[in-house]
């Protein structure tokens, strides 16, 4: 294995950019929820005849489908992400909105017949349900309570109260109150494996909310006590939660 210093300034230096991860093939993995989230997507923006995808980062995961509606648009919030979607997506036919954090979306009333998204940053079921045609589908994969908190709290401590956050039976209550109907919810959750210190420096640049204040100066004898562990052979270990969700109106 190469240097602590080396592994470490290639992932600093190493793009962020956008919602894909093949930088760290090769030197972490995670195992897939089993519901198959991307072919089943695929297969629901081939039937709708209108979809939008929130939050969509760089547009990696709607471009993946064989198939885009007629009416195709996406939303993201960060401007180097804006830039990537539309890239990646307007060849297609799909419109990107640059949203603000929070604000409401910039549709009309009953405008999707489906509406997706994976890893929201937070859904705003009221407005989800503004925009969903009647009989609409909100298809999504979101993040579960504790995800990844090995990790966070090998660099911040215990963090109880943030492990019970993204509860999806709240999620879903949530979704219910503001007139939707869940007409599925499932839950996983994944084992994921650090085999390098470079794949936990660019994981923590790349997810800032992990641990929010990040950066090598600040977590070096942290870092540095962790890769003592994984080249004594013992790659490093977290769990990730999802749950999929499919909401009508």
């Amino acid at each position: 294995m190469r240097s602590f210093d080396d592994l470490v300034t290639e992932a600093v230096a190493a793009d962020i950019d956008g919602w894909g991860f093949a930088w760290l093939d090769g030197r972490a993995i995670e195992e897939r929820p089993p519901w198959g989230y991307a072919r089943e997507l695929g297969r629901r923006l081939a039937a709708a005849r209108s979809a939008l995808d929130i939050d969509t980062g760089g547009g990696e995961v709607p471009a993946e489908a064989p198939v885009l509606p007629p009416a195709i648009y996406a939303t993201e919030s960060w401007p180097p992400n804006v830039e990537r979607a539309w890239h990646r997506l307007s060849g297609r036919g799909a419109t990107v909105v640059q949203t603000t954090p929070g604000g409401p979306l910039p549709f009309p009333d009953r405008s999707f017949d489906l509406v997706t998204a994976r890893h929201p940053v937070r859904p705003d079921w009221t407005e989800i349900h503004r925009v969903l045609t009647d009989g609409g589908h909100y298809f999504a994969q979101h993040v579960g309570p504790g995800s990844a908190f090995e990790l966070i709290e090998r660099f911040l401590g215990p963090q109880p109260g943030q492990r019970t956050q993204r509860d999806p039976a709240r999620e879903a209550a949530a979704a219910e109150a503001a007139g939707l109907t869940v007409a599925d919810l499932r839950t996983a959750r994944c084992r994921m494996e650090f085999s390098d210190i470079g794949a936990v420096v660019w994981i923590l640049r790349k997810c800032v909310w992990w641990v929010p204040d990040f950066s090598v100066d600040r977590y070096r004898d942290a870092l540095v006590e962790l890769d003592r562990e994984m080249r004594a052979g013992h790659p490093f270990v977290a769990f990730s939660t999802r749950h999929l969700f499919d909401v009508v109106r």
